[in-house]
């Protein structure tokens, strides 16, 4: 029987809300109210547009990237130490709210609670939904790295805008496809693999990891050859794909970088199937050990303690639907979890 699990991430969800909630017509309080009511119900809402059976909450770690690529996320260090008294009030607020909810949903539920000391979110959602290959997947977040794994059998979900995204197009609330307001055509998203190839190829800013080829074209000219090109060319590894990878550039530290060089550096560090062997045994290990069948009783009743002790009446009034959703067990069974063939595979 195919299980439709909703996968949380759960750190993504909860402070995305940090930066839309109203600063100005808001109290702390009620914004950290917001992000908890909001992470709940997104989880609501694909539960049932989904037809979902189980709810996988994925959460951090501090993660083997930084020590395999030192520049890994090494700015946000920067940018916590500058920011100022209010924005480290509001992000322990933030926190202790956030913490709230998962020892609520790891001691008071039966969703499945996954993390690992060395693992990020999204290493733990690539390998729940690798390890379960025959099952249908919904991400709940707002994160784009997670295209790479739209499927037939996976879609996205976005809390924040409401929006399912998959590899058909992207919908809203009431199953319309979401218009461009540029183009006014129905928005899609690109094939999942090209967006996997062409984040390895430029990076990416936000979690600091550099370009393999700064100032690549995704459309190359007559005298160049651009990412469309090389990509058309991954399989055959002909004219395009070589004289695009072995391609050199000067960085700014006076070393000579080899473009091939970068982007295999970068394929480990952003596509969620190609981590170091070690890790991928981290990843299966860590899932199969901690998806175990729960029996918290009395789930109903501690979800409306929960509601209470941040004033959250709206969802005391759905107390019934988020029982059923937050009790509805994991499901162990023979040959459930699958090893695919890549744990297997030497790096």
């Amino acid at each position: 029987m195919t299980k439709r699990y909703l996968i949380v991430d759960g750190m993504n969800t909860f402070f995305r809300c940090l930066h839309i909630t109203n600063k100005h017509s808001q109290d702390l309080e009620e914004r950290v109210a917001y992000a908890l009511h909001t992470t709940l119900q997104s989880i609501s809402a694909a539960w049932r547009d989904q037809k979902a059976t189980h709810v996988v909450m994925c959460l951090e770690g501090r993660s083997w990237r930084k020590d395999y690529y030192a520049p890994y996320k090494a700015d946000r260090e920067v940018k916590r130490l500058a920011s100022t008294v209010t924005e480290q009030e509001e992000s322990k607020a933030f926190l202790a709210g956030y913490t709230e909810l998962i020892e609520f949903f790891d001691k008071k539920t039966n969703v499945t609670m996954l993390q690992h000391s060395q693992l990020e979110a999204d290493d733990l959602i690539g390998g729940w939904i690798q390890l379960h290959p025959g099952d249908h997947h919904t991400i709940i977040s707002s994160d784009s790295d997670y295209y790479q794994l739209l499927a037939d059998n996976v879609t996205q979900y976005n809390g924040v805008s409401q929006e399912l995204h998959t590899i058909n197009g992207i919908f809203d609330k009431k199953g319309k496809a979401v218009i461009d307001k540029k183009t006014k055509l129905p928005k899609k998203i690109p094939d999942p693999q090209f967006i996997l190839f062409e984040k390895c190829m430029r990076g990416d800013p936000t979690d600091n990891i550099f370009s393999a080829y700064p100032g690549v074209r995704t459309k190359g000219s007559k005298n160049k050859v651009g990412l469309e090109e090389a990509f058309a060319d991954r399989n055959n590894k002909g004219f395009n794909w070589n004289n695009l990878m072995l391609q050199r550039w000067p960085h700014h530290d006076g070393t000579d970088h080899r473009v091939l060089d970068d982007y295999n550096r970068n394929v480990i560090l952003v596509d969620l199937s190609a981590q170091p062997a070690e890790i991928r045994v981290v990843i299966e290990t860590t899932i199969k050990e901690q998806a175990v069948t729960k029996n918290n009783p009395m789930i109903g009743a501690q979800f409306l303690k929960f509601c209470g002790k941040f004033d959250l009446v709206k969802l005391t009034e759905q107390a019934t639907n988020y029982s059923t959703i937050l009790s509805a067990p994991y499901i162990e069974e023979k040959n459930n979890v699958q090893t695919p063939d890549y744990y297997n595979t030497p790096f």
